[in-house]
């Protein structure tokens, strides 16, 4: 068995810790309908167009209402199922069908008192269910962070195939490529990496040339003097990576790119020095602002990074607008920057993934970093 497949083990271990929390808020029930938290806590991955749900009581028993098609492997005591299509065409009323499957199969028990429930996204469907609703998304969001051995394996995964993405770049960058050639070879050569279809790729990742982001431009190509960055973050199996590079486009970055690259790099020493568990996020971001604002060209203004997993991004957040805390266990992104449209054309920004382990951080993405 790969270490990318499904694991048992790994899920039960995850309801555990839920109904660890549940003991804590005192619920006995909590419906999941959000495709990430029925993975997370169940196993499968289910197409983004179909409407997967779960149930975990307070006794432990989970109860996954999945559709009949595609039959996937899952850490569930009970299965029901609903129709996601009829004569190969995908209902538009999933949601209605697969909520009123997972109903009848919680009827016939004791009424739940408290269910903990996403309030973002929890449907009218459920409401013939009585009892107190409690928003579980903090919870569920908070106990993702620390990510289990599937899940780190997926990550990794998503990681590498960064790092052969990253390599074809430095081969075929140079003046005249167009954004789109890069846009394309780099994607096959995610998908080569991992072996199967990629999971997602977000519309945030950049792939424009002699600008700060965005997507490629068809008719865009790169030009001599131009810094390139690459911010990829393909996922394996619903886990995301994402990773940064910058690239001279004629190999030959000016003194004063490579000045701001110099002072990026510190950044990446300090963090390796200074975060484990008990660290503040908020913290280490105003540290590397401070670091950054000593260069002598450019700016750093934005977030330092975040943590990656089932959503582009979760937490820890590395950011002034969150005061979080490092936590063992947690995978996040540190991408320090710096901007200046004329002199470094438009600027750079790198960007490493760690894992926090028990006593520093480990790097998970140890490719070049080199303009």
């Amino acid at each position: 068995m790969s270490d990318l497949d499904f694991n048992a083990a790994c899920c039960r271990s995850r309801q555990k810790r839920l109904l660890e929390q549940m003991q804590k808020l005192q619920l006995d029930l909590v419906i999941v309908t959000q495709t990430e938290h029925v993975q997370w806590l169940c196993g499968p991955r289910y197409p983004w167009v179909m409407s997967p749900a779960a149930a975990l009581r307070a006794d432990g028993h989970v109860t996954l209402c999945a559709p009949k098609k595609p039959v996937l492997e899952a850490a569930a005591d009970e299965v029901v199922t609903y129709d996601a299509q009829w004569h190969s065409t995908l209902r538009n009323d999933q949601r209605q069908a697969s909520s009123q499957a997972l109903v009848e199969a919680l009827s016939g028990r004791k009424s739940p008192q408290r269910i903990g429930v996403e309030f973002s996204s929890f449907s009218l469907y459920f409401q013939s269910l009585t009892g107190e609703r409690v928003d579980i998304e903090p919870v569920l969001y908070s106990l993702r962070r620390r990510k289990d051995v599937d899940e780190l394996a997926r990550l990794k995964k998503a990681i590498a195939a960064c790092g052969k993405m990253y390599a074809l770049a430095r081969q075929i960058i140079e003046p005249g490529i167009s954004e789109l050639e890069v846009f394309n070879r780099l994607q096959a050569a995610a998908v080569e990496e991992i072996g199967e279809k990629m999971s997602d790729h977000p519309d945030g990742n950049d792939f424009a040339c002699g600008a700060r982001g965005g997507p490629p431009r068809g008719g865009r190509t790169a030009a001599s003097g131009e810094l390139y960055i690459l911010d990829l973050g393909p996922a394996c199996r619903g886990y995301f990576a994402d990773t940064c590079r910058a690239f001279a486009v004629n190999k030959k970055p000016t003194d004063e790119q490579q000045t701001a690259w110099t002072h990026i790099m510190k950044v990446f020493e300090h963090l390796k020095k200074t975060v484990k568990p008990g660290k503040s996020c908020q913290e280490l971001y105003y540290e590397v602002q401070e670091m950054l604002s000593e260069a002598p060209i450019g700016v750093f203004n934005h977030h330092l990074g975040h943590g990656i997993g089932l959503f582009p991004h979760e937490g820890p957040h590395l950011n002034p607008f969150w005061n979080d805390t490092f936590a063992a266990g947690d995978v996040f992104t540190a991408e320090p920057g710096l901007y200046d449209e004329k002199v470094l054309r438009a600027g750079m920004r790198l960007e490493n993934n760690y894992l926090v382990t028990e006593t520093g951080v480990e790097l998970l993405s140890d490719f070049p970093l080199e303009l």
